[in-house]
């Protein structure tokens, strides 16, 4: 073992407790929000309205109508004599703008006097990048994101070649370590395109910090990994993850580029929404998209299969026994995590604890 010993790693902020604010998280696809359409979401436990007005500005509000509780994403855009966009409660047709204010009351009449103005439905900050849409949770109502959100290397060829999204009945913190586990492919997802019964190698990766995560730097891919054999040439690869769920491989292929984006977004304190997206301006993709797109959802529903076996065993809450160096990355996530909620509560820069590292295990 790197650091010559078997650790039990009950580990802070465990399974079932605490999800990370001042964060970005992925709320939609860009082409899933259509003008004038709204959504509901939900995230953190929360109830989120998401849309996109006619006249194309993107909100995204509490998705309670202070009145009587009805969901404001069964309602409709109401456009005014100013011009101006609203969202209108389908039971009595409050409006409220893209600032969280209440801007009418239909009922009141013309000599009942209300400052509706100080009536007002929390408002999530959101911001459109790279074809993607991301919804800002800050700790406390009102607080504003203090960067961008985060961008990806490899986004070409146009559109995403895939989008796939399914729950896992997971929090975050096991689906993260689950698809951060680099020693389970023999067994969860072994398949004649993949990975066979019996191919198991000793594996050693270079590991270095990255913004708010950190990265396995590139490198050939295995040897038993047949499906980059797709591409042909000389693949190389470099997996990175980002707090609070982001984990995405960009593969170079001499001047042609691949990138696999996989985001985890917390539902509830018991399920949480995995996407993923490729996107890729190799020909493989064009002229393999059917037969791509089947192996993405088999890896994905292979992973969520085992997340509902391990289930079973969680609920006994055990004591989690990880080891290095399979289990480092998860190590990392955990003090990631602590770090982050750190900074923020003691209003200091993010440490990133990661150090560089090399890592070896059998798969």
């Amino acid at each position: 073992m790197a650091d010559g010993e078997t650790r039990a790693a009950r580990a802070d902020g465990r399974f079932g407790r605490g999800y990370l604010t001042d964060v970005w998280y992925l709320a939609a696809v860009s082409s899933e929000l259509r003008p004038g359409r709204l959504v509901h979401r939900e995230l953190l436990g929360e109830p989120v309205v998401l849309g996109r007005s006619p006249g194309g500005r993107l909100f995204a509000l509490h998705d309670v109508c202070p009145h009587r509780a009805a969901p404001l994403s069964a309602g409709r855009f109401h456009r005014d004599a100013s011009g101006a966009e609203t969202v209108a409660c389908p039971y009595h047709g409050w409006r409220f703008g893209a600032d969280g204010a209440c801007t009418a009351i239909p009922s009141l009449t013309a000599d009942q006097a209300m400052d509706v103005g100080r009536i007002r439905v929390r408002r999530y900050p959101v911001a459109e990048s790279q074809g993607l849409v991301f919804l800002w949770v800050g700790a406390t109502p009102g607080s504003e994101p203090d960067g961008p959100p985060p961008t990806f290397p490899g986004v070409v060829g146009g559109q995403p070649k895939l989008v796939d999204r399914m729950v896992f009945e997971a929090h975050i913190d096991q689906a993260v370590v689950g698809l951060m586990d680099p020693a389970h492919g023999p067994y969860v997802h072994r398949q004649w395109w993949w990975r066979t019964a019996g191919s198991e190698h000793d594996k050693q990766k270079r590991f270095e910090p990255r913004e708010q995560g950190f990265a396995m730097v590139r490198h050939e891919p295995s040897r038993n990994s047949r499906a980059y054999a797709i591409l042909g040439g000389q693949p190389l690869t470099e997996i990175t993850f980002r707090l609070p769920g982001l984990r995405w491989e960009h593969v170079v292929v001499g001047r042609r580029q691949v990138l696999s984006l996989t985001c985890l977004t917390p539902l509830d304190e018991t399920r949480t929404e995995v996407t993923q997206i490729v996107w890729s301006d190799h020909p493989a993709f064009t002229l393999l998209k059917p037969v791509i797109g089947a192996m993405a959802r088999t890896f994905l529903r292979q992973d969520a299969d085992m997340v509902r076996l391990q289930n079973r065993g969680l609920r006994q809450d055990p004591s989690l026994l990880w080891v290095d160096d399979a289990d480092r990355q998860a190590k990392w996530y955990q003090a990631l995590k602590r770090e982050w909620s750190a900074s923020r509560r003691e209003g200091r820069p993010f440490v990133n604890p990661v150090e560089p590292a090399l890592l070896r295990w059998r798969s």
